[in-house]
């Protein structure tokens, strides 16, 4: 904490802490119906983490069914249905086309502005806040409370305690910790004897290695490469040497991916992903790393089937493997019979045995059913999102905590996880709305 003075301290009706999604969408609510409303953040400038998720094109919700919609919150289901009744995706794309911001969904169900850009839309919410009296404290970092339950801000010029007659705790989770969602807020709020399930990364890559229990049925990756390549510094973790450098990068295109974890939830999707260094990551590993990461807790390792040729039946595979190849080479007939080459077949000659790609009957099951072994998730740091946060169990039904009257939180920093497509942003809105409605309730009793 700065060593300057304590600076006179500020008072307020409303303290929201973090200025990202949840917090300024309570600002709104609460400063509509004449509430004064100061947000404070650690950063220079508001909703950072909200600009960087617009870069590709801001993926605002997702137009599926409500009760589609709905599922893929998981475990989180049954307290988030409420709160996405009141604000869903359909009130979402409504509060945008109110700051003048059209949305369009895209082919594949999600809903993006139609200018595809966040910056425009964060400078209108900005006017409308600002017209509406919130005060922004930039700069402004948390550090806890002091012993008379004033809020501690550390800021340039000093401490500054700020008296609050309620408080919005709208941190994010501990990704992105330089845009702000570091997770240290977590010993302050156990201190205060708020449960916190430990946070976890989501929506993230991970490091490939060898299965946990290893048989000589697993235990099949080899590096065919170092023969035609020749022999490279090894990678501390994750694929071989060769094969990590020389596909690091690479897109796995038209691939779906079927996983049962230990428990028997499955789950089986098309899509594509991503090779990395030392492992897996992308939109299809993002869409099934909660279970793989819960998988990897409970028995050290998670092993996915991989089909690198869904489009085609199992018999068409394998008559096109068993088709005479003459002088080719098995490389060279595999990409003219069944267009498998690049990173496809380098995952081929990477996990099966010499053995394995001699034989064609195993060779076609293999092309569709390839078993690659995760063995961690990548760090909290690199993931899009985290898992964790404070309890339901908590939280009271507006999101105010039950060990400390008057303090309520919203956004990620809630123990409820979802996959990317807009399903992160709509459940911040709508955490948000819910803790604004509570306060409200809260300062009228």
């Amino acid at each position: 904490m700065s060593a300057a003075a304590l600076l006179p301290a500020l008072k307020c009706d409303v303290a929201i802490v973090g200025a990202g999604p949840a917090g300024l969408m309570a600002a709104e609510v609460l400063s509509a119906q004449g509430v004064q409303v100061h947000v404070f953040d650690g950063k220079a400038s508001v909703g950072r983490k909200f600009l960087l998720a617009g870069k590709g094109g801001l993926n605002l919700t997702h137009s599926e069914a409500f009760e589609r919609f709905v599922e893929r919150y998981g475990d989180a289901q049954p307290m988030l249905r409420p709160l996405l009744q009141e604000f869903g995706a359909d009130t979402l794309r409504a509060w945008a086309q109110s700051l003048g911001v059209g949305t369009f969904v895209g082919t594949s169900g999600r809903v993006f502005p139609t200018d595809m850009k966040a910056a425009p839309l964060l400078r209108a919410w900005l006017a409308r806040l600002r017209a509406q009296g919130v005060v922004f404290h930039m700069r402004h970092l948390w550090k806890g409370w002091n012993a008379d339950q004033a809020l501690l801000m550390d800021t340039q010029e000093g401490v500054l305690p700020v008296q609050a007659k309620a408080t919005l705790l709208a941190l994010g989770g501990g990704s992105w910790a330089r845009l702000g969602s570091d997770g240290a807020w977590v010993p302050l709020l156990q201190a205060k004897g708020v449960d916190v399930a430990s946070l976890q990364s989501a929506n993230c890559g991970f490091d490939v290695g060898e299965p946990a229990a290893v048989t000589p049925e697993t235990a099949t990756r080899r590096d065919f490469f170092k023969e035609l390549v020749g022999a490279k510094p090894q990678i501390a973790k994750g694929w071989s040497a060769v094969f990590g450098e020389r596909f690091a990068g690479a897109p796995l295109k038209s691939v779906a991916i079927h996983f049962t974890d230990s428990l028997g939830r499955s789950f089986e999707r098309r899509g594509e992903f991503v090779v990395t260094a030392t492992g897996v990551e992308g939109s299809l590993i993002y869409a099934v790393s909660n279970l793989l990461r819960d998988e990897i807790t409970r028995t050290g390792s998670a092993t996915f089937a991989l089909n690198l040729l869904p489009a085609f039946s199992p018999e068409k595979v394998l008559q096109e493997v068993r088709h005479p190849r003459g002088a080719r080479s098995l490389s060279s007939h595999l990409k003219g019979r069944l267009g498998l080459d690049g990173v496809k077949a380098g995952l081929l000659y990477e996990v099966l045995s010499k053995e394995t790609m001699q034989n064609p009957v195993k060779l076609a099951q293999a092309i569709q059913c390839l078993p690659i072994t995760v063995v961690a998730a990548r760090p909290m740091d690199e993931a899009i999102s985290t898992a964790g946060g404070v309890t339901w169990a908590a939280l009271d039904e507006q999101l105010m905590c039950k060990a400390l009257p008057g303090v309520f939180c919203a956004g990620e920093m809630v123990d409820w996880e979802a996959p990317t497509g807009g399903y992160l942003l709509t459940a911040c809105f709508a955490t948000g709305a819910r803790a604004a409605r509570g306060i409200q309730s809260y300062l009228q009793s």
